[in-house]
């Protein structure tokens, strides 16, 4: 479900939750039925506490640390890492592969079945000597490799970075995920080879330590890789991550909140009062390693951070989720590298005033997730143990069929949220497909607008709330997708050429129009909508019969306005216009009709204001739809004008 949302959430929370939650159920069966006693006696509660304090305390822990050390390399590199790579890139590389070393290698190896003691104990003896040589090997050897091959430093503390925390989450996660099917299983095994009551037969063998199939632990693997590489969820829930970490100014996916708008402001605040206590000379050399390169502003999908970064985010998540695993603690490996993101980020200056309060909302809003994670794991896990305990196989039988069902529903959802979402793109958004793009945009809204007039115009006439409803939601879809483009007009215009910003400038004028048009309709939509809702008294025959009318022109309009968007041909201008002046003298007509109605008390006042609207709004409508026709020939105009200065 959190994947669906491309939310990131916590397997190791949802078990541990689960566990308690199904452990808590199944004892509350047993001292409600012939086997009183105290919950104590069943739960673990001590370990368990542990583990959800372990669990809190390292989401606190991945924030402050990234923060800091992100901010210490950021000085000494600055944003222009490309000149001191050469001085100090190859220390850095010492410092966090001899890091990744320790972690993995020296604090991990104490596990590994095929190491023997002999080895286990020299390296355990011999740790500092390991890492003094580490740090010395390591850095000559980057040394070297820049000096002689010219080897991306970064992007090698990147790489092994990446397997590191592979590594860190494989130690993690694959044992989260294959921890409860084994359990079962081997509490199989143990009733199987008792031959005992399974009514009384104790589970005492797991109290213990449990060996692990490898060839469980290799499927599990397979299962992993196979999801990582073809689920399109997976791309959501990293998505959410990379966006609100992202040093570039995009879209803002969360929308701000009191707690952010409060956290920015005490922020700001204190950054201004710190700011008088530091020389100025010091201010001025902290400001200059932070200053952004924002790279090329025409790049189709520019990083969302640069390798500086990226190397600490992998280098810093690795090691605390590698120092958890080695103190056996089930850490969240999600939090722990969600939140060394978010804390390299906020270090790093991608929160700033344009982006803060959308950012930490968001952040917000993926730790509330956790929470209601563990809530939800509990919860259910503490029904589904009765549901299967008084319904034996029937109930599990039931509840595979809801699981199916419900990863149908969430498989279907995503499908539709993700296509929705990439018509909304800009990435595709350049110099040579503005204009093309822009009159797609037109045509197709301007085609929507005839529809829904004449759907609105049918639910009335029918009092069909259905059909509202559906109209409501195409005009509400409508106008996100216009505000969307609207919103972010600003990353358009970034990526086109200097020689195309007059382009932009009349494609931002394009925009305007219909976003008016789009704002007509659904000041039309909405009011009708409310009408039937609320079981009104209908519209009489005539009143209907006249917006018919209406339509009928409006249609002819939009006919002839689309026309020559389509074929870049606005010779017929003054056609267009004697459709619109007759359009608007229509509706000025039916106007006075209704006044008189008014006056004769042959229509109620809800009636009135409703259809009053409709005729203001539909004369609104026709006025942007010639806007929009005016700003598009100004667009050929130009268009034309710069081929022929080309040519």
């Amino acid at each position: 479900s959190f994947n669906t949302l491309g939310m990131p959430t916590s397997t190791t929370v949802s078990i541990v939750f689960e566990l308690l939650g199904a452990a808590v159920g199944m004892a509350s069966i047993k001292i409600m039925g012939d086997d009183p006693g105290k919950l104590g006696e069943y739960i673990n509660s001590g370990k368990a506490l542990a583990i959800i304090s372990g669990i809190l305390v390292s989401v606190i822990i991945a924030f402050t640390v990234g923060a800091i050390i992100q901010y210490i390399i950021r000085l000494l590199f600055s944003f222009n890492f490309k000149k001191r790579i050469k001085y100090i890139g190859a220390l850095w590389g010492g410092v966090a592969l001899t890091a990744i070393t320790y972690f993995l290698l020296i604090k991990g190896i104490k596990n590994v079945s095929f190491i023997s003691e002999d080895v286990r104990l020299w390296i355990h003896d011999n740790q500092s000597q390991i890492l003094l040589f580490s740090f010395l090997g390591w850095t000559i050897i980057l040394q070297l490799l820049y000096a002689l091959f010219k080897i991306n430093i970064l992007r090698l503390i990147v790489l092994v970075g990446t397997f590191g925390l592979a590594m860190a989450f494989a130690g993690n996660d694959l044992v989260n995920f294959i921890g409860v099917p084994i359990a079962g299983y081997h509490a199989w095994e143990f009733w199987a080879s008792s031959g005992a009551d399974p009514n009384t037969f104790e589970m005492t063998q797991l109290a213990g330590k449990v060996e692990t199939p490898t060839l469980f632990l290799v499927i599990a693997g397979i299962i992993m890789i196979l999801t990582l590489y073809f689920s399109k969820k997976a791309k959501s829930v990293i998505k959410t991550s990379v966006d609100l970490s992202s040093q570039n100014q995009g879209d803002e996916r969360f929308k701000s909140t009191w707690m952010s708008k409060v956290l920015v402001r005490s922020g700001l605040k204190t950054g201004e009062n710190l700011q008088k206590f530091i020389p100025r000379p010091v201010l001025v050399g902290i400001k200059k390693q932070f200053i952004p390169y924002r790279g090329d502003k025409t790049e189709k999908d520019p990083p969302a951070f640069d390798m500086v970064r990226a190397s600490v985010n992998l280098v810093v998540a690795s090691i605390l989720i590698a120092i958890g695993t080695s103190l056996k603690l089930p850490l969240s490996t999600t939090y722990v590298t969600f939140m060394v993101a978010m804390g390299t980020s906020l270090a790093d200056n991608a929160w700033d005033r344009e982006n803060a309060v959308y950012r930490i909302s968001g952040m917000f809003a993926v730790i509330g997730g956790w929470f209601l994670t563990a809530m939800a794991a509990f919860t259910l896990s503490f029904i589904i143990i009765y549901i299967f305990n008084y319904l034996s196989f029937v109930g599990v039988f039931l509840m595979i069929l809801v699981s199916i069902y419900l990863v149908y529903r969430s498989h279907k959802y995503h499908k539709k949220k993700t296509e929705e979402d990439l018509e909304k793109t800009l990435l595709d958004y350049n110099d040579e497909n503005l204009f093309e793009k822009s009159v797609d945009t037109m045509l197709n809204s301007l085609q929507k607008v005839s529809e829904i007039y004449g759907k609105v115009i049918e639910g009335l006439e029918n009092e069909d709330i259905k059909n509202l409803k559906q109209t409501l939601k195409s005009v509400n879809k409508m106008t996100e997708k216009v505000k969307y483009v609207k919103d972010h007009i600003n990353i358009i215009v970034e990526k086109l050429r200097e020689e195309s910003i007059d382009s932009g400038y009349y494609f931002v004028q394009v925009i305007d129009y219909l976003r008016e048009m789009v704002h007509s309709i659904e000041f039309i939509v909405k009011p009708a909508f409310n009408h039937v809702d609320n079981n009104h008294k209908p519209l009489i025959k005539d009143q209907i019969n006249k917006l018919n009318e209406i339509k009928t022109k409006l249609e002819i309009l939009i006919s002839a306005v689309s026309s020559s968007i389509k074929t870049n041909d606005f010779s017929n201008q003054e056609r267009v216009l004697e459709l619109l002046e007759n359009y608007i003298t229509t509706i000025e007509v039916i106007k006075k009709n209704q006044i008189k109605l008014v006056k004769s008390n042959v229509v109620g006042t809800k009636n009135s204001i409703l259809y009053f609207d409709i005729l203001n709004e539909s004369k609104n409508l026709g006025l942007h739809i010639i806007n929009l026709y005016k700003s598009q020939r100004d667009f050929v105009k130009h268009k034309n004008n710069s081929l022929t200065k080309k040519i």
